[in-house]
Parts: structure tokens; C-alpha cells; sequence
């Protein structure tokens, strides 16, 4: 076998792309990590609830509704880590072979990269909607917020606006391109 043999370079080429391709399942622990960030979230999210409701005799509406918005927060943060979970891992790691009957989402397994970025956007989009109204409503409390502090949250919601916008402007425009 000499070094300009065909056949051996295309089996070092196949050996060299079942090597690659493999390398898909060094993700799957990114997703494990993830999946387990979803506990420390949920623990977050049950110490609230419960410091909410032991303070709640002496909460006004303004303190309840924060109450709430942080509870959503971390609902959207939470649903953000699933979305990214089985998008991620169904896209570029296996398809997930669940049984007849499972409770599979209706999005899960047709959500591409580009839906993937939109969904990303919309949650990040919905997250940064959330600290804002919850910034006002404590302001409006007479929680101490400094103005210039309602005004980074605008415009950093502004901002994923924006550049959701965009990316659902270009990946509208890589569509047509493509037909």
C-alpha cells in the first residue's frame, strides 16, 4: 500500500469522518449540564415561592406583582434551558428515541437552527420584557431603582428586539435566496 494508493486514502478519509462525526456526542454532556441547571433553577424558584408566601400578609399589590414577574422570570429562563436542551441535542447530537405516546412536544424534532435562533430570541426577547415591567412596578412601589437603571433595561430589551428582528429579516431573505 504506497502513500498515493486511492483506496487507503480513502479509508483514512472514512476513518477521519466516522472520527468527526462521533465527536457530535462530546456535546451531550453541554446538554446534561444544562438539564441539570433546570434543578438549580427550580430550587431557585421554590425558595421564592416560599419567602413569597410567608411575606405575603404584608405585601401590597406592587410586592405581588414582582413576586410574580420573578416567578415568570425564572419559568421563561427554565423553558429557554428545555427549548436549547432538545433542540440542540435533537439537531446535532441523535434524535431522541422516546416511546409510542410520550408527551413529546409538537416542536421537538422539526425546530431547525433557524427556528432555534428565533425561539432563542423570543424567550430572551419575553425574559428582558419581564426585568423591565418588573423594574417599573417596583419603582411605582417606591422600591429605590435608579432611573438610569430603567433605562439600560429598556434599551437592552430594545436591543434583543432589534437584532431578533434582523435575524428574522436575514434568515427571510437567505430563504428567498435559496428558492
Amino acid at each position: 500500500m504506497s502513500a498515493s494508493d486511492p483506496s487507503a486514502k480513502r479509508r483514512i478519509e472514512r476513518a477521519l469522518e466516522r472520527l468527526l462525526f462521533a465527536a457530535r456526542w462530546l456535546l451531550a454532556p453541554f446538554y446534561a449540564g444544562l438539564a441539570l441547571s433546570l434543578i438549580a433553577l427550580l430550587y431557585v424558584f421554590a425558595l421564592e415561592t416560599w419567602h413569597a408566601l410567608a411575606d405575603l400578609p404584608g405585601m401590597g399589590s406592587g410586592a405581588v406583582i414582582v413576586m410574580a414577574l420573578s416567578l415568570i422570570d425564572l419559568t421563561l429562563t427554565a423553558n429557554l434551558v428545555l427549548i436549547v436542551i432538545f433542540s440542540g441535542y435533537e439537531n446535532y447530537v441523535s434524535k431522541m428515541d422516546l416511546p409510542d405516546g410520550a408527551e413529546r412536544p409538537d416542536w421537538m424534532g422539526k425546530v431547525d437552527f433557524a427556528g432555534l435562533k428565533q425561539k432563542l430570541m423570543a424567550s430572551i426577547i419575553a425574559i428582558t420584557a419581564v426585568a423591565l415591567l418588573r423594574g417599573y412596578v417596583e419603582m411605582y412601589s417606591g422600591a429605590p431603582i435608579a432611573p438610569a437603571m430603567l433605562g439600560w433595561l429598556a434599551g437592552l430589551h430594545v436591543t434583543f428586539v432589534v437584532s431578533a428582528l434582523l435575524l428574522a429579516l436575514t434568515d427571510f431573505v437567505a430563504s428567498r435566496v435559496r428558492h
